[in-house]
């Protein structure tokens, strides 16, 4: 299920050699599976390529390849961090032959092994199944002690009640199994969930802003309960769904967002988010390049990525 980097995603244009001249291909380190880092200010890239999920939510597929699409996109862009900081790409988990399951357990045992070495995991999906996989990871990690605070910037709850786990379910396996779990969610959109799913958030006892409340001129309104929400967790994960932006940005999703939020003031978010002490983890999924149109959507989910490196230091 695991493959190790791909050196020829990482390349691009040329401005010198210089660290201020460099951009992020010629800074990355591929990370073979065996490798470590020590360094406290490491960032490594892990891609979860399935959309079996997306399939199981019969939703469009081709998300399996967003991981890719955003390396590409990612590779050409000004690199700006501290001399200090390292990132590595540590390749992929593949979702084969549907064993969606399997490979949600395998991106959590790469999660923790990034954890366990000092780097701090950055996910591309992917369907958004991504995102068990992800916590998997962060659990096995923390322990089952520490109170966990998920932070889900999407249009969907995705607390589906289904036999089968899917794109639409993750967040409701999490909390039906983790007392220690807690859910806010940015953006919602009132006919992209169903009576029952709102009924659901209250049963599980969610957070959420709906997406008509995330503006700018009520962005410290929207700050304040993201600082409440972390006041009561111990660590924060966070997860963007691409879903959640406008469908003038973010076309090559499984369902796109014709009023969704608007791009900028997603990077305003993920940038406050981000710059949280308790942050430990950050993923990203429904990058879709089968259906993308002009690559809008992996260059906007790789500015989005470059914004989450960094926050540590």
């Amino acid at each position: 299920m695991y493959t190790t980097p791909n050196t020829q995603l990482w390349t691009g244009r040329l401005d010198g050699d210089l660290p201020e001249e460099r951009r992020f291909h010629q800074v990355i380190q591929l990370q073979a599976n065996q490798s470590v880092s020590k360094n406290k200010s490491a960032f490594s890239i892990i891609g979860f390529a399935s959309d079996e999920g997306v399939r199981r939510n019969q939703g469009r597929i081709g998300a399996r390849k967003g991981p890719d699409a955003i390396r590409k996109q990612l590779a050409k862009l000004p690199y700006c961090l501290p001399e200090e900081a390292q990132l590595y790409d540590a390749g992929d988990v593949h979702c084969n032959n549907g064993l969606l399951e399997a490979a949600q357990r395998e991106l959590g045992e790469k999660v923790h092994e990034q954890l366990s070495t000092h780097n701090i995991p950055i996910i591309f999906g992917g369907g958004h199944e991504t995102f068990y996989g992800h916590y998997l990871g962060i659990r096995k990690f923390l322990g089952v002690e520490k109170k966990i605070g998920i932070i889900n910037i999407d249009a969907h709850f995705d607390l589906r009640d289904d036999d089968i786990p899917s794109s639409g379910t993750m967040f409701r396996q999490v909390l039906e199994r983790d007392a220690n779990a807690g859910y806010l969610c940015l953006g919602i959109q009132r006919f992209g969930n169903t009576k029952a799913l709102f009924d659901a958030s209250a049963q599980f006892g969610c957070e959420y802003v709906l997406e008509e409340n995330v503006r700018f001129s009520q962005i410290s309104d929207v700050f304040k309960q993201i600082d409440s929400f972390a006041k009561k967790h111990d660590f924060i994960i966070f997860t963007l769904c691409m879903d959640a932006i406008d469908a003038s940005a973010a076309p090559g999703v499984s369902a796109p967002s014709p009023l969704g939020m608007n791009p900028k003031l997603v990077k305003v978010l993920l940038k406050y988010i981000a710059a949280n002490e308790k942050t430990i983890s950050f993923d990203i999924s429904e990058v879709n390049p089968e259906i993308d149109e002009s690559e809008k959507n992996s260059k906007t989910g790789c500015i989005s990525c470059s914004r989450n490196t960094g926050w540590i230091l």
